[in-house]
């Protein structure tokens, strides 16, 4: 069986950011709602909701970029715990709402990434989601983490990795 765009896209989309959304509920068990809000790991980093703000939208952009769709717009003004988990799950949802075949020949379609400033990349698929896509999904994830880990949030590898469930071999 053949990994498939799809395969390498989607459930690793959804997975990571319904661990994100599981942190949240324990982080609010833990520690201060407000401060965890403004908390970021270095002064010229962008704090926790950025960081769910953006791996938010590499995930859902990616795939539409793959699909050539529009993604859903969504405003960045969570404030809370329960905005940044209603937009995981905006998110999941839109990501899930993909079928299959609309990944079918994305990774020859071309994807032109463009920032604000003008500048920007032409990728074909398969490299637009294994060279930037991905890699800058996991930098916001790991970032979200650590900083409830730096603050003291009782997160682990296994809340990293909860997707996997407990072990299932002896």
């Amino acid at each position: 069986m053949t990994l498939t765009m799809f395969d390498a896209s989607v459930p690793v989309f959804v997975n990571a950011l319904t661990n994100m959304r599981d942190w949240l509920a324990k982080a609010a068990a833990e520690k201060d709602e407000a401060a965890l809000i403004e908390a970021r790991l270095a002064p010229d980093m962008r704090p926790l909701p950025a960081q769910y703000q953006m791996a938010s939208d590499t995930a859902k952009n990616g795939i539409a970029r793959l699909c050539g769709i529009e993604a859903p717009a969504m405003a960045d003004t969570e404030a809370s715990f329960a905005e940044l988990r209603d937009r995981c799950d905006r998110t999941i949802a839109f990501i899930q709402s993909v079928d299959p075949s609309q990944l079918d020949g994305s990774d020859e379609r071309t994807v032109s990434l463009r920032f604000p400033n003008g500048m920007g990349y032409d990728f074909v698929g398969r490299d637009y989601l294994t060279q930037f896509a991905l890699p800058n999904f996991f930098f916001h994830v790991t970032t979200a983490y650590a900083i409830l880990r730096a603050a003291g949030v009782s997160v682990g590898k296994p809340d990293f990795l909860q997707h996997l469930g407990p072990p299932n071999a002896p």
